[in-house]
């Protein structure tokens, strides 16, 4: 059985419809469990006190913030080489649930910022790159509105979309280009003198996990009111 197979959106429908029941209840087990034990299962952090609990927020909604972007990125490839609707919808569906999740980590980290750095923003070179990326979400969705055509939205919306990807990318890494920035490095690392103390870095995984599982299963719902919406909108056509 081929993968591309599912770019036929009746068995993307058939699917997606068997496995978001469980892809429900995990994200909900992930995200719920691991937001308790973080923020009341873990100990204050010497320094930072009780405000290093925001990690279990910030951290896993700007790690999908990034990554929405780079799925969108893949979509809009697939879209471009293969014609493939439902890649374009997946993409069109992905991208207020990034913003949002970047909304959300651009918020968090201000809040984590004022008692760490002294200010709620500063010109750092990720923060600065990760304001950028919420820039290009909110054109992407906005050229996905102005334009009539949905196969002409659907590349324009592609070509935007691999622009974006270098501010994506940046966002990830600046840390490592710009050792100058405020930004801390990466709370997550192989490297076991880099990434945070166990008590946190645990429950941070587990956040992480049901943030993944949140984003795919609303990925998987709006592409399939996409989908319904693009029959409803033939079907009317049709008529008229």
């Amino acid at each position: 059985m081929s993968l591309w197979e599912y770019a036929n959106p009746a068995k993307f429908m058939a699917l997606s419809g068997r496995i978001l029941p469980t892809l429900t209840i995990g994200a909900a087990v992930l995200l719920f469990g691991g937001l308790i034990w973080g923020f009341f299962g873990t100990p204050a952090d010497y320094k930072q006190g009780s405000t290093v609990k925001i990690i279990f927020l910030h951290v896993p909604t700007a790690l999908m913030a990034i990554n929405a972007w780079i799925m969108m990125l893949v979509a809009s490839l697939i879209w471009l080489v293969r014609r493939h609707h439902v890649s374009a919808l997946a993409a069109k569906a992905a991208a207020p649930i990034g913003m949002t999740m970047t909304l959300i980590a651009l918020a968090t980290g201000a809040i984590w910022g004022k008692p760490m750095w002294g200010t709620y923003w500063a010109w750092d070179p990720r923060l600065t790159s990760f304001m950028i990326l919420l820039v290009f979400y909110f054109g992407y969705l906005a050229l996905w509105e102005a334009i009539e055509d949905k196969d002409t939205a659907a590349d324009l919306t592609s070509i935007l979309c691999i622009v974006g990807s270098v501010f994506a990318l940046l966002s990830r890494y600046a840390v490592n280009f710009w050792s100058q920035g405020l930004h801390q490095g990466a709370s997550l690392s192989l490297d076991k003198e880099q990434h945070v103390d166990n008590a946190f870095y645990f429950p941070l995984l587990v956040c992480i996990g049901g943030m993944v599982l949140l984003f795919i299963t609303l990925v998987l719902v709006r592409t399939r009111t996409e989908i319904r919406a693009r029959r409803l909108g033939a079907l009317r056509a049709r008529e008229v």
